[in-house]
């Protein structure tokens, strides 16, 4: 079995640096991006910083779509790979777990030091101040603002970046009456505390990574196509130290040539092993 083949993997190597990606938070509802050959799946292209900061009909049709997208993304809870990771890390064997994604379930599921690589989607910061606040907050604003969307029914999307279903209130979908407030601090913009394309990946965070990528004896990427540079970059960090790499992933990734071992599986199921209950020792 390839679970087999991970789990010895994992068992040679004391110390595992881990990257996670989209496919991580599947089997909690959230979507990924990509399709088996490292594809964009969606029609739309992800909001760019420059855009959303430019353009206040870009912003305002992001907060709408947002906002129809927060209330699966927020009620998103972690599975049995989240788990399975947080067991690993528990016991020693992961110093810190490098995550792409923004959904925060890593630490909901007992994950005890995460690098947040692109962010935290339950945040919401403002452009001008800095000051940053619950994303659960905004939401209760922008449906007092907008209560006509609350009967929106949505398409689920990666990064809560939802779109209205055809046939949903043609008229409310193209988000011109949709009401934002800017920051109650200083009046600013307010944007998710994330990275959007065309944003940097804070260097302190990529330093903090890659330092603890050279103190592992191994990486495992789990649900990442690797596609982005942001993590792609650690696989390749890797092999030029010459640590081995095993990736799980449904399809493709840019680091295909690096790895040492692949899994094309769903990741609950790969790392099911690490769930199961550990023999007592007498």
């Amino acid at each position: 079995m390839q679970s087999d083949s991970l789990q010895r993997f994992i068992e040679r190597h004391a110390r595992l640096f881990v990257l996670t990606g989209a496919g991580c938070s599947t089997d909690s509802g959230i979507p990924d991006y990509r399709d088996a050959e490292g594809n964009w799946k969606r029609t739309a292209r992800p909001v760019t910083l420059q855009a959303f900061l430019a353009d206040p009909t870009t912003r305002r049709g992001y907060w709408a779509r947002s906002f129809l997208g927060w209330r699966y993304f927020g009620a998103a809870r972690p599975n049995d790979a989240h788990r399975a990771l947080a067991r690993l890390q528990q016991a020693g064997r992961v110093e810190r777990l490098v995550t792409q994604n923004v959904d925060r379930l890593h630490q909901a599921a007992g994950s005890p030091a995460v690098i947040d690589l692109h962010g935290r989607l339950d945040q919401v910061c403002c452009i001008g101040c800095g000051r940053r606040s619950a994303r659960e907050d905004l939401q209760r604003e922008l449906l007092a603002r907008n209560p006509r969307w609350a009967a929106l029914a949505a398409d689920r999307a990666p990064d809560g970046d939802a779109a209205p279903r055809a046939g949903s209130a043609a008229e409310l979908a193209d988000a011109s009456g949709f009401e934002i407030p800017d920051c109650s601090h200083c009046g600013g913009v307010l944007k998710p505390d994330v990275v959007f394309f065309g944003e940097s990946v804070p260097p302190a965070r990529v330093e903090t990574a890659r330092r603890d990528l050279q103190r592992a004896d191994a990486m495992l990427v789990v649900g990442s196509s690797l596609m982005l540079y942001s993590g792609y970059r650690f696989a390749q960090h890797a092999a030029q130290l010459r640590k081995p790499i095993a990736a799980v992933n449904l399809g493709r990734t840019r680091a295909d040539a690096l790895l040492s071992l692949k899994l094309s599986q769903r990741c609950a199921a790969a790392l099911a092993f690490l769930l199961e209950p550990q023999p007592r020792v007498a």
